[in-house]
């Protein structure tokens, strides 16, 4: 991982008064995303509405997302134009979740910055959160996973049920487990 992605993790110590921050985040998160839940497709105004609360920001009204939605704070979650979120997708976004314009995430995928210690003595003693970014045109199928440290360069696909735990280059094509370069597209980057 680059120091510029090492000096975004964060850490949270457990039990600190910043941890009991984080669990009233993810109390909040849940009584919001269980009235998101109760809408219906047809309710996009009102789904916009309460996504907006989650993240504390507001969406353009291009966004869309199918309940349901699942999410551990969603203050951390910035989503650009033109993006679609599909039904039981969810976003553990400590870390911090970046979604860039005209992205599209099929249902079941799992966008999961935060992690625990491998070591058994260190595993309940902190979670560590790491960001991901997810860059313009990305299309993300169905019950991928992305964890945390990942930037998914732009343009490019990620395959059905696929893994990722590093970085995707720009303008291609990623699938398994773990995820792996399958091929590249010959688009250039626009401006």
């Amino acid at each position: 991982m680059d120091s510029d992605k090492q000096s975004k993790i964060k850490r949270v110590q457990i039990p600190s008064p910043e941890w009991d921050r984080e669990f009233n985040a993810v109390k909040r998160a849940m009584r919001l995303t269980a009235e998101l839940n109760r809408l219906s497709f047809d309710d996009a105004e009102k789904i916009r509405e309460i996504f907006c609360d989650l993240t504390g920001q507001k969406v353009d009204g291009s966004f869309y997302l199918i309940p349901p939605f699942y999410t551990a704070n969603g203050r951390e979650i910035r989503v650009g134009r033109k993006v679609s979120i599909n039904q039981c997708c969810t976003i553990y976004d400590m870390g911090g979740v970046e979604i860039a314009d005209e992205v599209m995430i099929g249902p079941n995928v799992n966008i999961i910055t935060t992690s625990h210690p491998m070591e058994p003595s260190k595993r309940r003693a902190y979670i560590e959160g790491k960001p991901i970014v997810i860059e313009r045109n990305v299309w993300i199928a169905t019950g991928a996973t992305i964890l945390g440290g990942v930037t998914i360069g732009e343009n490019s696909v990620v395959g059905a049920g696929t893994v990722v735990t590093k970085d995707v280059p720009p303008n291609s094509f990623m699938a398994g487990n773990p995820a792996r370069v399958i091929r590249s597209f010959g688009e250039k980057k626009r401006n």
